[in-house]
């Protein structure tokens, strides 16, 4: 007779987390007690399981979100309208979270419903419960300091967003200005390095007149300086916020003075000289400011893009390209093609001007599709915006660090393409005459003879004058100013 079969063993206890229960205007809620948000985000969480980028992926946005509240509260307190002990507390909540506290907190996907309320939700009930904690409090237990009563008075989310939004460009525009510069720098050392190295222009792809290696890196350079100026002037225009008109821009449920005083606050937490609008119901629907930092964004891209499309141009070979520079190799570049290094740094760059031009279209649409007195669908141009700064900040630097500084140019191969193009021929118009000229350049075409043999071997120049015409400075920098001892 077999043995009896055990009684299976009882399944274990699973101890669920401890929640708190929230309500809404849909009902109550049961909310992870251990979270600062609350029932508003909780429902956002459900509803927006979009991209998967919460905003605290953002710190500059969640940064500017923590300064409008703290901003809000000071301004709601010298008003006479919030306690002072509330306001302190909320101002210590927002202190904290500007340092960098709580970011996880923020959960919210970053592109959602509702012109942002969601968003600004999770900010007031991250706030409003790590200011319950300093007070002495549970979270949740709201009775002693409310997300809306409290942390949201006098604000709406239409006035608070876009001037979080704004201000979290203004950081993130200001990092991608100093990569830009870094870019800048390194383009202008090699132009300094390759002042030298003379070598053919080319236009459509075809020989045109010689230059300098430095004259081409120079230009980069020199692009990166004036593309910087524009954003600069951008960003610029993001000063001008909209905060205190609260829902349409009328100021209902504030204070006459409040968007002047939350606007002093504002500008003193953040260090950024911000002027209230003139007309605040124009510019809770405008959002033209937004557009054109984005049309920036994509002309800076853009010409980074055609940089690297000639850094990878001028580097084709090793052996059947042009050649005339070398980019530092930084990986293998085949799996199956022994010694293959490929130009991955300004692939990569190219592929964050593609982003870049796609998110301005996004943007464009969504601003576009404003109506009335809100545009609802600010939540994609802050997230385009915001991707666009900080990957071009990234291919900025990368490209610096990971390539330019790092390029080597080919002189001997450069002085022989020289030597070899007929382009020179366009440099001995003025001395042999357009018709002579263009006979030379045929026939060094059809024979393989070099321009400057067939103008000695037609008599058409003296050795000495030829070497003159020549002369790197004579073809890169005709019309290089001549400077004497005093100056002059």
């Amino acid at each position: 007779m077999s043995a009896p079969v055990p009684a299976p063993a009882p399944a274990p206890a699973h101890d669920h987390p401890p929640v708190r229960t929230e309500h809404d205007l849909l009902g109550d809620r049961d909310v992870p007690a251990a979270a600062y948000y609350g029932v508003h985000t909780l429902r956002a969480v459900e509803n927006f399981p979009v991209t998967g980028t919460p905003i605290a992926a953002y710190p500059d946005l969640v940064v500017a979100l923590a300064s409008v509240k703290q901003a809000a509260a000071q301004a709601n307190r010298d008003l006479g309208l919030l306690d002072g002990r509330k306001a302190d507390a909320i101002v210590r909540a927002c202190e904290e979270i500007r340092a960098g506290r709580l970011h996880d907190q923020f959960v919210v996907d970053v592109i959602q419903g509702g012109a942002g309320t969601s968003t600004n939700m999770n900010a007031n009930e991250v706030v409003a419960n790590r200011a319950l904690e300093l007070l002495g409090h549970d979270k949740g237990d709201y009775r002693h300091l409310h997300p809306l009563e409290d942390v949201n008075a006098g604000q709406s989310t239409n006035d608070v967003y876009p001037t979080a939004v704004s201000l979290s460009l203004q950081l993130a525009a200001g990092r991608l200005l100093e990569a830009m510069e870094v870019l800048r720098q390194a383009f202008a050392a090699k132009a300094e390095e390759f002042t030298d190295v003379l070598k053919m222009g080319r236009t459509q792809l075809q020989d045109a007149v010689p230059m300098t290696l430095g004259q081409e890196f120079a230009t980069y350079a020199v692009m990166l300086a004036e593309d910087r100026a524009r954003l600069e002037e951008a960003r610029a225009l993001l000063r001008e916020i909209n905060l205190g008109g609260t829902a349409i821009g009328t100021g209902l449920n504030s204070h006459p003075r409040y968007a002047e005083v939350a606007c002093a606050h504002l500008g003193g937490i953040t260090g950024i000289p911000l002027t209230v609008a003139g007309d605040l119901v124009e510019a809770t629907q405008d959002v033209g400011a937004f557009v054109q930092l984005s049309g920036v964004l994509k002309r800076i891209a853009v010409k980074l893009s055609k940089t690297c499309n000639d850094l990878r141009l001028l580097s084709c070979g090793p052996r059947a390209g042009l050649a005339e520079i070398n980019l530092p190799p930084v990986q293998a570049g085949s799996s199956i093609m022994p010694g293959k290094v490929n130009p991955v740094i300004p692939e990569v760059v190219n592929q964050i001007a593609f982003e870049v031009i796609g998110n301005d279209v996004t943007v464009t649409f969504a601003a576009e599709a404003g109506q009335l007195q809100l545009n609802a669908f600010e939540p994609v141009i802050a997230h385009s915006l915001l991707k666009s700064l900080t990957h071009l900040r990234a291919g900025c630097l990368t490209l610096a660090e990971r390539c330019v500084n790092g390029i080597t140019a080919n002189r001997d191969h450069l002085a022989q393409l020289v030597g070899e193009s007929i382009g020179l021929a366009t440099a001995l118009n003025p001395h042999i005459g357009y018709e002579q000229a263009t006979a030379v350049a045929q026939e060094a075409l059809t024979t393989g003879a070099s321009v400057q043999d067939l103008v000695l071997a037609k008599g058409l120049l003296t050795p000495e004058r030829l070497r003159q015409v020549l002369h790197p400075d004579s073809l890169a920098r005709p019309h290089a100013r001549v400077t004497t001892t005093n100056g002059s």
